[in-house]
This record gives structure tokens, C-alpha cells and sequence, in this order.
């Protein structure tokens, strides 16, 4: 692999399990081909602290570099995801995975250990994402209101909020608000003239979030009396 380094595996395995000696073959030929560099196998049967650490709840659980997989992986996944954790990339890949298997936990203590990541987890959402993965997205969002990543994503989500995607632009003001940074307002003010009117309603709950007020269709609110 061009301009990476050849990460290693990690494999746990169970008697009688159907997926398991695929994982293990595609592994193996990867660790022959030199693009992985070492490759531990355990029988998590002959020792179940594994699974009694509460780490591996079902087999295959596979480990390759940074990335934690589970479930079967085709000789092409195992590759993809070699090629991945060698050169350091393939975070949006890694969160899809881990929503698409209901690991949510998981994927919040991933932005916590590594926040710049945060961005690859919102690129999710321009992606035609399935509302399980919106939601997910949201609700780590939601736990990192106010925090230092979630400021530094400010450029991604004012790009975000220029989406084709009416939900994604709704999405992404949301979480300019949850950001509470000020610099989020002239994003937010323009999304008040959107085409949509659930859009609309987002961008002037966030400008309230942000303490500003909004106007809508070119004229200013006014105060029913």
C-alpha cells in the first residue's frame, strides 16, 4: 500500500461458528500479501475473558487497526478495511458500519477518544443516509453540545447547510445552534429565506439558541398582541 503502513488484526472466534473461518482465511491471505503486519486470533470458547470484559458480544469481531467490525466480512471488506486503517482514512465508513449495527455507544466514545473524526461522522449526512443513521448522527451530536469539536465542525456544517437535501440542511442548522457558536448566525439567517418551511422553523429555532432574532420572507417578526 502506497504511502501507508501495514496495520495489524486482531480476530476472536467461536467453535461451531458458520462466519468465522472466512474472516479468518481473508485475514490470513492478507497477512501472506504483507498488507497486514501481524494477525492474533483468539478462540474466545478456550478464553471467554473476552467476552466476559463484555468487549465481544457475538463472533466474528474483528479488529484491524483502529477499526472494530463484526459480523461477516467478504475477502473485498477485509481488503477495503486493511487499505483504510493502513493509511489512517475511512472514518464515514467506519461510523456507517457502526450505525448500520446499532452501535451507538460506540460510535460517541470514537468522536470522544478522536474529535476530529466528528467531521467524517457528519459527512453521513450528505450521503443519503437512512433516518437510522440520521438519528444516530444526531444523538452524538446532541451529547456534544457546546463542545470544542463540535465548534471546529463550523465549516462543515455551514457546508452542510448548503445540501441539496432539505433534511440535511435542516440537520446541520440544528447542530449550529447545538454548537452555540455566534459565527453559525449568518449561516442560520439565510437558511430563514429556504424553500422549505420545516427549514425554516429550524434556522429560527436556532437563531433563538444562538440569541438572535430572525425575519422571515424579507420582513422582520412581529410580536402578536
Amino acid at each position: 500500500m502506497n504511502g501507508s503502513s501495514p496495520p495489524n488484526a486482531l480476530l476472536y472466534i467461536g467453535t461451531g461458528c458458520p462466519h468465522c473461518g472466512n474472516v479468518l482465511d481473508g485475514l490470513a491471505r492478507m497477512v501472506k500479501a504483507g498488507k497486514l503486519a501481524r494477525l492474533e486470533v483468539v478462540n474466545v470458547a478456550v478464553g471467554p475473558e473476552a467476552g466476559q470484559a463484555g468487549r465481544v458480544r457475538s463472533v466474528p469481531w474483528t479488529q484491524i487497526g483502529q477499526f472494530q467490525l463484526i459480523g461477516d466480512l467478504s475477502p473485498a471488506e477485509i481488503a477495503d478495511w486493511v487499505e483504510r486503517a493502513g493509511t489512517g482514512g475511512g472514518w464515514s465508513a467506519y461510523y456507517a458500519h457502526l450505525l448500520e449495527n446499532r452501535r451507538l455507544d460506540e460510535v460517541g466514545q470514537s468522536v470522544r477518544d478522536h474529535p476530529a473524526t466528528l467531521i467524517d461522522l457528519l459527512r453521513l449526512l450528505d450521503d443519503d443516509a437512512p433516518m437510522g443513521a440520521r438519528i444516530g448522527v444526531s444523538a452524538v451530536v446532541e451529547e456534544l453540545a457546546g463542545s470544542e469539536p463540535l465548534r471546529a465542525a463550523l465549516p462543515q456544517l455551514e457546508q452542510l447547510t448548503l445540501s441539496d437535501s432539505p433534511q440535511t440542511r435542516a440537520d446541520a442548522c440544528h447542530f449550529l445552534g447545538l454548537a452555540g457558536d455566534p459565527r453559525a448566525v449568518s449561516a442560520a439567517r439565510r437558511l430563514l429565506d429556504d424553500d422549505q418551511p420545516d427549514v425554516r422553523e429550524i434556522a429560527m429555532e436556532t437563531l433563538s439558541m444562538l440569541g438572535e432574532t430572525g425575519r422571515i420572507g424579507g420582513t422582520e417578526d412581529e410580536e402578536t398582541l
